[in-house]
């Protein structure tokens, strides 16, 4: 069945009920948020991206490429989208691959993804370039099992079975934890699993574990239908990235516009730090989340996020995360990751191994 089609952020009326049931919890559509970290992380990543409104005014345009609960909803939210002196044109995407086939065909100038996207980007020769990078907490990223599993550490899985999004950022935090565990993916049953799919078996005991990232960490937590094995913490980088098209960046106009742009979306990080339970109310709204996963997973992660300088560190972290799907014949050839990075917004930033933000109680 195809994906539906995305509403316009910020649809006046979204019914949704007071109290949810655990089980009700778990029939929440999140594919369009999730989807932000693989590379196939929807129940399908064909959809091209749909027209949404345009903001600032000007005689730049800048074509920004989001994802539900995604950049647009941030940036409105605390206020970044006022008194912009060139256009924001928005079209939203179902995930992460389909938004840099944009990026790479000149449609979308700039746009946020996970880890793992701009690594099969560059793996299939496509002219992306990252500009700027951010990262958090990486307990999000984790390997679940249910409540009652006699499972009790990572070595344990040997033999088991474990639901993963194929080529996701989760796909390789499970191949992490397991090379961390003394084991390989061919000691474990692998069913490559999109998260609807992957939500459904493992809340049906049909899989003995599940490899997943943010919101779907703190869905299955907040209703009690798992808990965590293991996390990233130590294992993946926790990266998140804004790629742009070089095309785009040999424009001094446009190029100008995108200095703008990400100086707005790491104020709007800041504000989110300051204002977890606004920014949750926000992004439940748009995202249909309920508000006690979206304000769970901002603590978690999402919250804690603080843009870095796209580094060594940075280049090296995605290498190995570049070699490691090289190996696993997960992308057709190997690639030098620092050929698809610019480092022009850099200045003033903090280098990439700064610790994560905290998130602070906040009744606003």
């Amino acid at each position: 069945m195809p994906p539906r089609t995305p509403r316009t952020p910020r649809t006046p009326r979204t019914p949704r009920p007071r109290r949810l049931t655990p089980a009700l919890f778990l029939l929440v559509p999140l594919a369009l948020l999730a989807s932000a970290c693989g590379a196939s992380s929807s129940a399908s990543t064909s959809g091209s991206g749909s027209s949404g409104r345009t903001d600032g005014k000007g005689s730049v345009t800048l074509d920004v490429g989001d994802q539900k609960g995604g950049s647009e909803a941030l940036l409105r939210a605390s206020g970044e989208l006022d008194d912009l002196g060139y256009r924001i044109k928005w079209s939203t995407f179902t995930s992460g691959p389909p938004l840099l086939e944009a990026v790479n065909a000149k449609a979308v100038d700039i746009g946020g993804v996970g880890n793992t996207p701009p690594v099969f980007a560059a793996g299939a020769g496509s002219k992306v370039t990252v500009v700027a990078a951010s990262h958090g907490d990486s307990s999000a990223e984790a390997i679940l099992v249910p409540p009652d599993s006699p499972l009790t550490k990572a070595p344990q899985l040997k033999g088991k079975s474990v639901a993963v999004a194929q080529g996701s950022s989760a796909h390789f935090q499970l191949v992490a934890s397991l090379r961390k565990a003394g084991l390989t993916l061919s000691d474990v049953k692998v069913k490559y699993l999109q998260p609807a799919d992957a939500l459904a078996a493992f809340t049906s005991g049909k899989v003995d574990a599940w490899a997943v990232w943010d919101p779907y960490t703190s869905q299955v937590l907040t209703a009690k239908q798992g808990r965590v094995l293991t996390d990233g913490r130590g294992v993946v980088n926790g990266l998140n990235f804004q790629v742009a098209a070089p095309s785009a960046l040999s424009d001094a106009k446009k190029s100008a516009a995108i200095a703008d742009y990400l100086k707005r979306l790491r104020r709007a990080e800041k504000w989110v730090v300051a204002h977890p339970e606004a920014w949750a109310k926000v992004w439940a709204k748009d995202t249909g989340l309920p508000y006690e996963v979206a304000l769970a997973a901002v603590k978690r992660s999402y919250g804690t996020r603080i843009t870095v300088a796209v580094d060594k560190d940075v280049v090296a972290s995605e290498q190995a995360i570049a070699d490691t799907f090289a190996e696993l014949d997960l992308i057709p050839r190997r690639i030098d990751f620092a050929r698809y990075t610019d480092t022009r917004f850099n200045e003033g930033l903090p280098p990439s191994t700064t610790e994560p933000r905290t998130v602070k109680e906040s009744s606003s």
